[in-house]
């Protein structure tokens, strides 16, 4: 609950501290006088946008700080995720520089707007005099419906599973996308693989096609040049190997006396060897090399489309093409694995689509099973503010396809009257009656839910002195169960309140400023009997001042 409210330059409040106590808080005072200003300073600690049009004094910073009793609503959670400090008496700040910068803190630790309108959500509902939209908002609606018939915790796990379920059926759609541009590319890429498959690129393989071209190109003169080559090293009476072995035995006449000699004679004899090794690999290599066109022909097309395929992708080396082609083998691959994504996520869909449908089904029907119990209670409420005729209907009618609220679409439909037809609220009720049914709605919601606090902003507004005793009955009801603050011109609310506060303008020389105060017992009485008054209260005006109270 709320249960202090600092403001320092403000609108019209230079500085004040509130207090606010548990039950029903009533706050009164002329139109005009600031009331309304106390709502929108709590607004700045709840998220609302900070105006720097709004401070008192231009050239000071506004600060407004709420403290709240949180430690009975389980909020832990909330502090641990946005990583803030719990305490059981928290604070939230707001300051606004005079150039316009805000700043926020939760139990002084810096917070984001969203943090604190996240926070402030699950403290106070301020009701204003236009809150009567919200019966119009399919949020609220579901809001009331789960509330009664106990389906918060399964509605909560419903948007689970179904937030689960959009997030699949997005990354469906991504794949989908990406398989469409894949496909266009897809005959594309697997040409380019081909052509590089039947190339048989591997490492070193335009070198070797080039030395074969050249070898078979010039196969008769190479032929030639090795026969001689291998005539003069071991063929004919004439050759190196014949000259050799002449030097090599009078090396081996002489190498017994010399070890340096014997050396020598080595060496020759490994020449000799060497030299034939040599002329049998030259005859071998005369006798493979061959004239063959046909086989020219062949290497050179493989060179032609070798070379083709390097400047066609502006490489230099067999390596380029060689990763060229890899890449292109991966993006293959990656279009075969999409469709498998593809098949795999559309199974997720369909199971969770199922999940989805078994809790909106649960979800359905507890809904349908609380409509007449809400309903019903309304209707007492209203007949208790002088609607004896009135009714309210609660329409639940089933979708083909799943949303955000499950299978459910809501209605809220009205009738003022015996007989009359069912209609959509806003089509059908006066805005007297629309407060009427807003505040009981609201109050069926507060017995359902842990909200610590409510604020109504002259949620009296058109009605009679009767029915504003009423609606004072019903917050006085509500106040036990939570706390709740209404801004009120009428006296019949007025007195109903447990802590009545006063807020009133104030003149100096050079400014007029807003407070806030307090009311004594009697001083209670004299303003509730100014209200009933025109002008000062007379005796009477006081007399039936006390007899509100009493009552």
């Amino acid at each position: 609950m709320l249960q202090h409210l600092r403001i320092q330059n403000f609108a019209l409040i230079e500085k004040t501290d509130v207090d606010f106590a548990k039950g029903l808080t009533v706050i009164t005072g002329e139109t005009g006088a600031g009331k309304s200003i106390l709502l929108g300073a709590l607004g700045l600690t709840l998220g609302s946008r900070a105006d720097v049009g709004s401070l008192h004094d231009k050239t000071k910073k506004c600060i407004i700080e709420a403290r709240f009793d949180i430690k009975a609503y389980k909020l832990n959670s909330f502090f641990e995720k946005n990583e803030l400090d719990f305490e059981d008496i928290t604070t939230i700040r707001r300051e606004i520089t005079p150039e316009g910068k805000s700043r926020a803190f939760i139990n002084d630790t810096p917070a984001t707007v969203t943090i604190l309108k996240e926070l402030g959500d699950r403290l106070i509902d301020i009701h204003s005099q236009h809150e009567t939209l919200l019966l119009k908002e399919t949020n609220f609606q579901f809001e009331l419906v789960d509330a009664f018939a106990q389906t918060t915790t399964l509605f909560a796990d419903y948007k689970k599973q179904y937030s689960a379920l959009q997030k699949l059926k997005k990354q469906l759609d991504d794949l989908l996308s990406r398989e469409i541009q894949a496909k266009k590319e897809l005959d594309y890429f697997q040409f380019q693989f081909n052509e590089l498959e039947e190339t048989e690129i591997k490492q070193g393989i335009l070198k070797g096609l080039e030395e074969e071209s050249e070898t078979l190109e010039n196969a008769e003169f190479i032929k030639g040049n090795l026969s001689k080559a291998a005539l003069a090293i071991s063929g004919g009476d004439e050759n190196s190997v014949s000259v050799l072995a002449v030097i090599k035995q009078q090396l081996q006449n002489v190498s017994k006396f010399n070890t340096k000699f014997n050396e020598f004679f080595e060496r020759i004899n490994s020449v000799i060897i060497e030299l034939k090794e040599l002329a049998s690999d030259i005859e071998q290599a005369e006798e493979e090399v061959v004239y063959d066109n046909a086989r020219l022909e062949e290497v050179n097309s493989k060179l032609d489309k070798l070379n083709r395929l390097l400047k066609k992708h502006g490489v230099l080396t067999e390596e380029e093409l060689l990763n060229i082609k890899a890449d292109i083998e991966g993006k293959l691959q990656q279009f075969s694995s999409l469709e498998v994504n593809i098949e795999k996520t559309k199974k997720e869909i369909l199971a969770q689509e199922k999940q989805c449908k078994t809790l909106a089904t649960e979800l359905s029907k507890k809904r349908h099973k609380a409509t007449e119990g809400i309903e019903q209670n309304i209707k007492t409420m209203l007949a208790s503010l002088s609607m004896a005729n009135a009714q309210f209907k609660i329409e639940l009618s089933q979708q083909e396809n799943l949303s955000s609220t499950g299978l459910d679409a809501v209605s809220f439909l009205f009738t003022a009257n015996k007989g009359a037809e069912f209609k959509e609220l806003h089509k059908t009720a006066s805005g007297g009656e629309l407060s009427r049914l807003t505040l009981c709605l609201k109050a069926l919601l507060a017995e359902h839910t842990a909200l610590p606090t409510i604020i109504f902003d002259e949620i009296d507004t058109g009605v009679s002195g009767d029915v504003a005793d009423k609606i004072g009955n019903i917050l006085k009801v509500m106040g036990k169960r939570m706390q709740v603050i209404t801004i009120t011109h009428l006296p019949q609310m007025a007195s109903k309140g447990e802590t009545h506060l006063f807020v009133f303008k104030s003149d100096s020389t050079d400014k007029t400023t807003s407070n806030i105060k307090l009311l004594s017992k009697d001083e209670r009485v004299a303003e509730i009997a100014k209200m009933l008054s025109t002008g000062t209260p007379t005796e009477t005006a006081l007399k039936n001042a006390k007899e509100l109270l009493n009552a």
